[in-house]
Order: C-alpha cells, then structure tokens, then sequence
C-alpha cells in the first residue's frame, strides 16, 4: 500500500545517487529507458551495455515498449525508467499493464516534479498528481512511493522479486541526471539491445 502521508512537498532524493542504489546490477534486467533525464541516468550507469535501449525523440513511448518486450519475453526480466513527464504522456498504459498483469514486468518512474529538458516547467505531478496511487489503482501488484534513502533496499527487492508487474515512484529533486553522451545511431542500439536479448553476440 502507498503511505497517503508521501506527497509532492515532502523530502526527495538525489537522482545521481539514488538510481544506482535503487537498480543495483543492471544485468539482471532488460532496460527500456525513457528519454531525456532517464536516458542519461541509466546510460551512466550500464555504459549503454547491450542490455539496455535508450529512448530519444519519441516521448511516451518507453512505457509502452517495455509492455510489448514483457508480454513477448516472459523469461526475462524487464525494467522500465522514466520520467514523469515521459509517463504522464502515456499514462494509459499503466491500465493496460494492470489488466494484462505481466509477471516480469517493473516501471521505475523518476519524478522530479518537472519537465527539466524544456526549461523545468512544473509537471502535472508537481501540482498533486500521484502517479504511484495510479498505478496501484490500474492493478499493478506491488507500488511504492520511495522519498528517503531507507526505502530503496525495499524497492530493489520489488523490482525483482514481485510476480506481477510492480511501480516504484521515485521521487528525486531538480539535481540534474550524469552528464553523459550517449550514442544517437538507433539502429546500432537495436541491433546490440537484440543480440543481449537473444543471447547472441
């Protein structure tokens, strides 16, 4: 259950720091990332290993591919990253994950309360939005709603260890995600993305 008491004012973490503790070895999962923010964060992090696939360009799109690659990969473990932003724009998709019920299936969503790539207008969440209540609603089978560093042993374990899709609201501050240059050539990220994913070199 999400603690009614965690709100958009409340404490937040540092993204640098607080998705590597949250995701911990990236080798257990295939990552989809969203763009912007998240693609950076998760880029850093793996070095784009061919376990991962950044999206750019194509926002509320991330959401949406992990469900395809969940529901045809349902061997693997798959864990999405993005950004409030990038999930507000695809926000249906979270019923449609609750109704299909992929086992193998984890959204990560970092929410920094802003749409920090175009000027850090606030975002619907910085104005009440819960996106964590929404995904409990839509029938995922396990949320959290993590604001303090003693929270994300908890959720790591959600990622991995939940049989049903599960949600973990990340709520971070404005600090920026790693600076990173990430490579833009999509057809050499899908063609790596499918070699990891087929077990192929």
């Amino acid at each position: 259950m999400i603690d009614a008491n965690q709100s958009a004012g409340q404490s937040r973490l540092n993204r640098q720091t607080a998705i590597p503790a949250l995701i911990g070895d990236h080798t257990d999962f295939l990552i989809v990332s969203g763009l912007a923010g998240p693609a950076k964060d998760i880029g850093a992090l793996t070095q784009e290993a061919g376990n991962t696939f950044l999206f750019g360009g194509a926002m509320g799109g991330a959401v949406p591919m992990a469900l395809g690659l969940a529901l045809a990969q349902p061997d693997k473990r798959i864990l999405c990253v993005t950004g409030d932003g990038d999930l507000l724009m695809s926000m249906g998709t979270l019923a449609t994950i609750g109704a299909l019920k992929p086992a193998n299936l984890a959204v990560v969503c970092v929410d920094n309360a802003l749409y920090q790539e175009t000027g850090s207008q606030d975002s619907h969440t910085a104005m009440g939005v819960n996106l964590a209540r929404i995904a409990e609603g839509s029938g995922f089978a396990a949320t959290r709603d993590v604001t303090r560093e003693d929270q994300l042993a908890d959720a790591s374990a959600v990622l991995r260890q939940t049989n049903g899709p599960a949600f973990v609201l990340l709520r971070v501050d404005a600090t920026p995600p790693p600076k990173y240059a990430r490579n833009w050539h999509a057809s050499e990220m899908k063609t790596a993305f499918r070699k990891s994913l087929l077990g192929t070199r």
